[in-house]
């Protein structure tokens, strides 16, 4: 899932649009129940859509199909926290396994239920991990303690041999230039493609490689891409835990400079009047559309009842409010309004906020 395929998903689908949620187990005894869960979930949707005076039988057959297809895409024996099933008329479904817990339910709307799936990709820090080698540059995704090969849009890139230069080229260059080459050529290859991913799904570079392959990346990107942090060494074949392991101080140092970057923005904002600070004032903006950047710290959660028309933030658990209109959590909320509104989401470190009660606004005016 990546950033433009999550602002797809949250448009409006002709209904039935049905969403699956369902918590799930990482290891025994846990999943064992999963498939069973998952079978008493599509049931009910099946029972729901041919209930639903509003949806024809056939209509209601499609879309239970579809949610089958999502449910077989997911191998139940290596779950994550969560998975979330979609499904809509016209045969589109979607399978995600995430790493955020959810409430089991089946929705059926105007559109998929994503809030569960704007809280994982917003709230997991993400980045993109570019291995290069000899024998070719790997790129990887990133997400929280997750990394998985990104094999497509021309990724893995390989050197072309030498021989397959153009040989009057060739005889015109030294030696040395010869047998760089190809480097030289794989490296305009993968900044090709790396601005073509990074247009679809911006998140930081770390570039991992020994010091003369960073130096051909560099010289083909220029300034066209940000490099956030660099690993030294080369990783070819490493496993994935290797690799987060070798990221993981290149990432930490960015955060920081990001976290103290972010604060002088905050404080920016303030001298010219276009800051808020605190979840009554923040989610209020937000909602008028006023949300230019939105920065929460990566721990808060709050549940919320709606009063004329306002979310004031309550204490405690939300089901003890009998009667009230009451949001679990109305962080996400103002996450997913920011989002819909085309606001920038930053998340910053527990306590880095103290000074602006833990959620801050940048607005547009």
């Amino acid at each position: 899932m990546d950033a433009s395929t999550l602002s797809e998903l949250r448009k409006p689908r002709p209904y039935p649009a049905v969403s699956v949620l369902m918590p799930t187990h990482r290891a025994a005894p846990g999943n064992r129940q999963d498939p069973i869960r998952l079978r008493n979930l599509l049931a009910e949707a099946r029972r729901r859509l041919h209930e639903d005076v509003r949806v024809t039988g056939g209509t209601a057959d499609h879309v239970v199909h579809a949610l089958e297809r999502a449910a077989a895409e997911i191998d139940l024996r290596h779950a994550s926290d969560g998975l979330v099933l979609f499904a809509a008329p016209d045969g589109e479904h979607h399978a995600f396994a995430i790493s955020q817990p959810v409430d089991e339910r089946v929705v059926v709307d105007t559109g998929f239920a994503t809030r569960d799936l704007v809280a994982a990709y917003t709230r997991s820090p993400r980045y993109w991990l570019l291995s290069l080698s000899d024998q070719g540059t790997r790129l990887w995704g990133g997400q929280g303690e997750e990394l998985t090969e990104h094999a497509r849009d021309g990724f893995p890139i390989v050197p072309e041999p030498a021989d397959e230069i153009d040989a009057g080229r060739m005889a015109r260059r030294s030696a040395r230039d010869s047998e760089d080459e190809p480097h030289r050529r794989a490296a305009r290859d993968v900044v090709a493609a790396l601005e073509h991913v990074l247009a679809r799904d911006r998140r930081p570079v770390i570039v991992a490689g020994v010091t003369r392959h960073q130096a051909f990346f560099d010289e083909a990107a220029g300034s066209h891409v940000h490099v956030a942090g660099r690993v030294d060494g080369s990783y070819e074949g490493a496993a994935p835990s290797t690799l987060i392991e070798a990221a993981r101080p290149a990432l930490h140092a960015y955060e920081d400079l990001r976290e103290v970057g972010v604060l002088a923005e905050l404080e920016a904002a303030r001298s010219i009047q276009r800051y808020a600070g605190g979840l009554p004032e923040v989610a209020r903006l937000v909602e008028e559309g006023r949300g230019e950047h939105l920065v929460v710290e990566r721990g808060y959660y709050a549940p919320a009842v709606r009063t004329d028309g306002e979310l004031v933030p309550v204490d405690g658990m939300p089901g003890v409010l009998k009667g009230a209109d009451v949001v679990d959590d109305v962080v996400d909320d103002v996450i997913e309004t920011a989002l819909e509104y085309g606001g920038e989401v930053t998340f910053v470190s527990d306590g880095f906020l103290v000074d602006h009660d833990r959620i801050a606004l940048v607005t547009r005016y």
